[in-house]
């Protein structure tokens, strides 16, 4: 198998899911709960016209994905939550009951909330994947090569040396086609997931009504336990396209909004999240001059 079987870069259509699914589920997808104006009851009336399910996974937070698994009907919600760790990486965390992610969230997640609540919370990507140890979820490397500059994909900080590949062994899965990533970046990805054997998974990263369904994972479980063990066990395939660079522009622009009034504490959580990699530069200057 190589990295490319199972991942369809198309645009997603009820026939091409009829064909691999029978189950598709947009695994990454953001609310007002978090850094988002969409509201869940949109998201939902969306994804029942495109036919498709929906992991709401804010930053930080699950009240969206508590609402949307409320509301759910006839669509497959899997609960979730993206968890921003202090040393960058983004961490997607899926459960197979509320309880299972209402525990985690009230014992690890609420009580180490920063004043910039989305961007960070102050335990490091390590901690957080050792507490969902003892919880029946199911762990996933968001973006691993992303985004930008920062440091908020996995693997990009294990490959520039700020922390062991080990901690990859500790995912089930790697998002190996993210909306808001590039091509050339989500192709890294997928071999990242085909090289260690991890599970595979696709979403929008979506913070605007009309991404919904841009990106989905599609399973032969059409049930909650049953797809997500199709994760794990590598059952599952992704199809979707990457956003455009205009696509992009907007929705960050969008998500822009959500943060001008934690200016100050997201400015101060990114000049710790990347002062490894000027520590790391000047290090490397040290050694040229001697």
């Amino acid at each position: 198998m190589t990295a490319s079987d199972g991942i369809f870069r198309e645009r997603v259509t009820a026939e091409r899911i009829a064909e691999e699914g029978p189950a598709a589920v947009d695994m990454h997808f953001h609310t007002n709960h978090s850094d988002s104006h969409t509201t869940v009851a949109a998201t939902m009336r969306r994804a029942e016209r495109l036919g498709v399910g929906v992991a709401i996974t804010d930053h930080n937070t699950i009240s969206g994905s508590e609402e949307a698994y409320r509301s759910r009907g006839d669509i497959l919600v899997v609960p979730g939550i993206e968890v921003s760790a202090a040393d960058g990486p983004h961490i997607l965390l899926y459960f197979y009951d509320l309880d299972s992610m209402r525990d985690y969230y009230e014992r690890h997640v609420r009580p180490y909330k920063r004043a910039s609540p989305y961007l960070a919370i102050g335990l490091d990507t390590a901690e957080i994947v050792r507490r969902s140890a003892g919880y029946n979820c199911v762990r996933v490397a968001a973006h691993p090569y992303g985004y930008l500059l920062f440091n908020k994909g996995l693997q990009k900080c294990i490959d520039a040396h700020y922390m062991e590949q080990e901690v990859l062994e500790r995912f089930d899965g790697v998002e190996v086609m993210c909306g808001g990533m590039t091509k050339k970046l989500n192709d890294r990805a997928a071999e990242l997931a085909e090289r260690f054997l991890r599970g595979r998974t696709g979403g929008t990263d979506g913070h605007l009504l009309h991404d919904l369904g841009n990106v989905v994972t599609v399973g032969p479980s059409e049930d909650l336990d049953g797809f997500l063990g199709d994760v794990v066990e590598r059952r599952t395939k992704v199809i979707g396209k990457e956003k455009t660079n205009v696509q992009k522009t907007v929705m960050g622009s969008v998500v822009m909004t959500k943060y001008i009034r934690y200016t100050l504490p997201s400015l101060r959580i990114h000049y710790e999240q990347n002062a490894p990699r000027a520590r790391r530069y000047l290090r490397d200057l040290r050694s040229k001059g001697r």
